[in-house]
C-alpha cells in the first residue's frame, strides 16, 4: 500500500480498541497518516467520517459474537458500497469466528482473524504480496535464519508409522505454514539398517518414526512441503552407515543441516553394534564429508549425557568437545543445540547457567571461518502426560529457552509425553510455541544479571576446565590435540573421565559417577554422604578406586 490517510473504527457495540489501535501505530511507523474514531462506532457514523476525512483505507474491528456482526457489516456495505466502487479499501479484524463473517461480506480486500504474525500484517500494511511460491522462503537454513531473525525459525520432527500418513501429514503442516523445519523422524529399523534390509524386524516397522525403505521414500515426504511456506527438510543421520545416509539425504531432500554424534550410535548407547573408537572415527568422518559440501551440522551430543543423568560440568565439556570437533573437521556453519530441562528437576536459572556456560566456551571458537547458531528445546523426557500440564510447560519452556536469543526454536510437542504427534498436534504445538515466542520478543529480563545464574555459570567454566586438562593430560603422549582423537576420548570413557550413572553395570564404560539434583543443578556427589563434590576431586576418586580394586 502507498502511503496515505487511514480511518479506523471498532464497530457497533464493540468497545475492543487494542487489536485496532496495534494495526494503526504499526501503520502510522510506516508512514501512514490515521485517524482513530473510537470504540462502538455505528455504521451510519463511520459511513459519515469517511465523507468528512476522506481515507483511502477503512479499519474495522469487532471482536463480539458473529451472530451481531453480520448485520452490522452488512449495514456498513450497504453504506459505503458507493465509495468501494470509486476506490475506498476496506480491511478488517476480529476474532476467527468474526472474521468468517467479515469475509464473506465481499466488503473486505483483507482480513485478519489475529492468527497472522506481526511480520504478515507489516507486509499488507507495506503492500507486500502474500508468499505464495518457493522463492519467497530461503531454500537453506543460513538464508532462511537471516530471513526471519530475530523470530527463531520452529522445527519439529514428524514420522507417523506409515509412509502414507507421513506424505499426508506433511502436506497439511507445510499447508498451515507454521513450521520452517521438519525434521523427519525414521523408524528404528531404518536408522539402523535401511542399507541392509535383511537384518530389518518386521514386526518393528513403524516402531519410533517412519518406515523409510527406499530413497523415494524420502523425495515424497519432501515433495509433500513444496507447499504453503515450503518448510526445509531435514532427517535424522541413521545410526550406521552414516556416510550413505548423508549422500542420500543430500540427494532427496536436500538436508538443511545434519546431526551427528560424536560418541553415540554405538555399543556405548547400543543403538548399534559399532565399537566406540570406530563409531567416533566414523563420526567424525561424515562430518567432514558435510563441511566440504557445505553443509551446517550440528553435534548432537551434550544433551545425550544429560538424558543419562550426567552431571552439569561434563554437559559443559561434551558441548565444548562437539563444536571444537566440528570446527577442526571444518564445519563453517554449526548448529548448538541446548535441551533444556534435562536432567529432569533441573531449575530454570540453573539450566541457564549451563547453558550461558556452554555458549561462552562453544562461542568462544567462533571466528570468520566458523559461526555458531543456536537451538533451543525442551527436553523430551520432561514433557507430562496429561496434554493440558504439557501445553503450559511447552510454552513455559520456551519462554525461559527464549532467554538465550535462538536461531531455531526446536518445539516439542505436547503429545509427545504420551505418543508420537500427529499432524494437527503438531501444527497446534507449533502455534503454541510462536505464541510464546511473540511474546517474549516484547522483552526479556537478562538472565545475565541475575547473581545465581553468573555465580553458577563462573562456576561450571572453571570446573569444564578441569576436566579439558585432565582429557588433555590423559592422550598427551597420544596425540598432538587429544580433544580430537577418538582414541583418547574412548580411553577416557572406559577409565570414566567420561562418566555418568547410566553407564552402571556396562561392559566397558565405569558408571562410577554419582549425580543428584541439588539446589536446582545435576551435580556430582560423594555416593557416601550425599554431598557435592568438585571436578577435582571426582577425578582424584578415579585413581582411589583403581587402588582400591588392586588391593592397594
Amino acid at each position: 500500500m502507498k502511503a496515505g490517510k487511514i480511518l479506523g473504527a471498532s464497530l457497533g457495540a464493540c468497545v475492543h480498541v487494542a487489536g485496532i489501535q496495534g494495526f494503526l501505530r504499526m501503520c502510522e511507523e510506516e508512514g501512514y497518516e490515521t485517524v482513530f474514531l473510537g470504540p462502538a462506532v455505528s455504521p451510519r457514523a463511520l459511513a459519515e467520517a469517511v465523507d468528512k476525512h476522506r481515507p483511502g483505507i477503512v479499519a474495522v474491528s469487532y471482536r463480539l459474537t458473529p451472530e451481531a456482526a453480520e448485520p452490522l457489516l452488512r449495514e456498513l456495505k450497504s453504506l459505503l458500497g458507493d465509495k468501494i466502487r470509486s476506490g475506498l479499501r476496506c480491511v478488517f479484524g476480529g476474532t476467527a469466528p468474526v472474521a468468517a463473517v467479515a469475509e464473506r461480506t465481499g466488503l473486505f480486500e483483507r482480513v485478519f482473524s489475529g492468527t497472522e504474525s506481526p511480520d504478515e500484517i507489516r507486509s499488507y500494511i507495506k503492500g507486500e504480496k502474500p508468499r505464495a511460491g518457493v522463492g519467497d522462503y530461503p531454500a537453506d537454513l543460513v538464508g532462511r535464519i537471516r530471513r526471519f531473525h530475530p523470530f527463531p525459525l520452529i522445527r519439529h520432527h514428524f514420522g507417523r508409522p506409515t509412509l502414507e500418513e507421513t506424505v499426508a501429514g506433511a502436506e497439511r503442516i507445510a499447508e498451515a505454514g507454521v513450521l520452517d523445519v521438519l525434521s523427519i523422524g525414521p523408524d528404528q529399523n531404518a536408522q539402523e539398517s535401511f542399507f541392509r534390509p535383511a537384518e530389518m524386524e518386521p514386526a518393528q516397522d513403524g516402531a519410533g518414526g517412519v518406515p523409510l525403505r527406499r530413497p523415494e521414500d524420502l523425495e515424497a515426504v519432501y515433495q509433500a512441503v513444496r507447499r504453503g511456506n515450503f518448510p526445509l527438510v531435514r532427517c535424522y543421520s541413521g545410526t550406521r552407515d552414516l556416510d550413505k545416509w548423508a549422500e542420500m539425504s543430500l540427494r532427496t531432500i536436500n538436508i538443511a543441516w545434519a546431526a551427528i554424534p560424536l560418541c553415540w550410535y554405538s555399543d556405548l548407547d547400543g543403538r548399534s553394534n559399532r565399537p566406540l573408537r570406530e563409531a567416533m572415527a566414523e563420526n567424525l568422518r561424515v562430518i567432514r564429508w558435510y563441511a566440504e559440501k557445505g553443509i551446517p551440522v550440528e553435534v548432537n551430543e551434550s544433551h545425550q549425557w544429560s538424558l543419562r543423568n550426567a552431571h552439569d560440568t561434563l554437559a559443559v565439556v561434551m558441548a565444548f568437545l562437539a563444536a571444537y570437533n566440528a570446527k577442526a573437521a571444518g564445519v563453517r556453519h554449526y548448529v548448538a543445540q541446548y535441551m533444556f530441562n534435562t536432567p529432569a528437576g533441573t531449575s530454570p536459572s540453573m539450566d541457564l547457567a549451563k547453558m550461558l556456560a556452554k555458549i561462552e566456551l562453544i562461542e568462544g571458537l567462533a571466528d570468520k571461518s566458523f559461526s555458531v547458531f543456536r537451538e533451543v528445546r525442551a527436553g523430551l523426557s520432561s514433557m507430562p502426560a496429561d496434554f493440558a500440564a504439557a501445553k503450559g510447560h511447552l510454552a513455559a519452556s520456551g519462554a525461559v529457552s527464549m532467554s538465550l536469543d535462538p536461531h531455531i526454536y526446536h518445539v516439542v510437542g505436547y503429545s509427545e509425553g504420551d505418543h508420537a504427534i500427529t499432524a494437527d498436534e503438531l501444527i497446534e504445538s507449533c502455534r503454541i510455541a510462536r505464541g510464546a515466542v511473540a511474546l517474549c520478543l516484547l522483552g526479556l529480563p537478562d538472565p545475565s544479571c541475575d547473581p545465581a545464574v553468573q555465580e553458577r555459570k563462573a562456576e561450571l567454566i572453571a570446573e569444564a576446565h578441569v576436566l579439558l586438562d585432565a582429557l588433555k593430560e590423559l592422550g598427551q603422549k597420544e596425540s598432538g590435540d587429544p580433544w580430537t582423537n577418538p582414541r583418547v576420548l574412548a580411553e577416557a570413557v572406559e577409565k570414566g573421565v567420561l562418566d555418568t550413572p547410566h553407564f552402571k553395570a556396562h561392559r566397558f564404560a565405569r558408571g562410577r559417577v554419582v549425580t543428584r539434583i541439588v539446589g536446582g543443578a545435576c551435580r556430582a556427589v560423594d555416593p557416601r554422604t550425599g554431598e557435592p563434590i568438585s571436578e577435582t576431586q571426582r577425578l582424584a576418586s578415579l585413581g582411589r578406586d583403581d587402588d582400591a580394586a588392586r588391593g592397594g
